[in-house]
């Protein structure tokens, strides 16, 4: 890591400011992009993980509050106020609405982590097997993941969930994480043909090294900014394709999402009945989880190249 003063020494067109800018970025979780991202994902997670202690959950599963109450601070159309034994309202089944984002939205974040996560490991050994080996092996993956690509996994999705009814959250990770693999694959697999010709990897062959000793000692840390950012990216996704099928009526039945909640008010009337709270609440929470995504991936950027910072 360097100090202000070689810092200066080596870029002496640079002005102070500009330096100790520069210098931000030494430290990946000093930028801005990078903390604001992870601390709002961290935020989702941190409510889910502290409401489940201190917040009432059975109002997830129990129908005992007064019907399509408004949140705190607003009247509905039958000139109810909100009561703060219910801050953001209740549904059409006068569930609680707070106890069902506690529960759904880090059930939303999860299926779309361990989605990526599944995706990410088939694309790795896939993108390693295609690039390291080549030949016909690289053939054969090669058109495997453009034949994937041309299927619309929207549609493959929506006849396996009808032909199999309820899922769990697994499950659905497990079916989207079927579709999120080609990028990755693609993406290392260019990476590794070139790799693979340089200089270190030549020189560690010479060496005697192994197949795996190159593969996971020399290249893979080379690797890893982009399989970051590759994995947040394929979050967004796996996210994006959960929330379309639970709107669409799909997906786990009994388990609180975000998708299902919105699915539940649009199914019930909510937009033409003006209760915004159903839908409007849910909505924006998945928006402040892509915000902190599109944050994430925009520092990671910033962190792996510096032609992208701004001095």
């Amino acid at each position: 890591m360097s100090t202000p003063d070689t810092a200066g020494a080596q870029h002496p067109d640079l002005t102070a400011r500009q330096i100790k800018r520069m210098k931000r970025f030494d430290n990946p979780w000093r930028n801005p992009k990078l903390a604001w991202g992870a601390g709002l994902l961290l935020g989702i997670i941190a409510v889910g993980l502290l409401g489940r202690l201190v917040w009432n959950l059975d109002l997830v599963f129990t129908a005992s509050a007064p019907l399509k109450l408004p949140p705190v601070g607003f009247e509905n159309l039958r000139g109810q106020a909100g009561e703060w034994a219910y801050p953001l309202g209740t549904d059409g089944s006068g569930r609680d609405m707070l106890s069902l984002l506690i529960v759904g939205a880090p059930n939303s974040l999860l299926v779309g982590i361990l989605a990526s996560l599944i995706g990410m490991s088939i694309g790795i050994f896939l993108g390693f097997s295609a690039g390291f080996l080549r030949g016909r092996v690289d053939d054969v993956i090669r058109v495997l993941s453009d034949v994937m690509i041309t299927i619309p996994p929207l549609l493959i999705l929506v006849v396996f969930q009808a032909a199999y009814g309820d899922v769990s959250l697994t499950m659905m990770a497990i079916l989207i994480a079927c579709f999120v693999w080609q990028s990755p694959t693609r993406l290392i697999r260019a990476q590794v043909l070139s790799m693979r010709e340089s200089g270190y990897v030549q020189m560690a062959r010479l060496s005697g090294a192994g197949t795996m000793h190159i593969m996971f000692r020399e290249m893979m840390p080379n690797l890893v900014p982009y399989l970051f950012g590759s994995f947040i990216a394929n979050v967004t996704t796996s996210i994006v394709t959960a929330v379309g099928l639970e709107v669409l009526g799909l997906g786990p039945q009994r388990i609180p999402t975000l998708g299902r909640t919105i699915y539940e008010a649009i199914n019930s009337g909510a937009l033409i009945q003006n209760l915004w709270w159903w839908w409007g609440i849910p909505t924006l929470l998945l928006a402040v989880m892509f915000i902190g995504l599109l944050l994430i991936n925009l520092g990671l950027d910033e962190v792996s190249n510096p032609r992208l910072r701004k001095l």
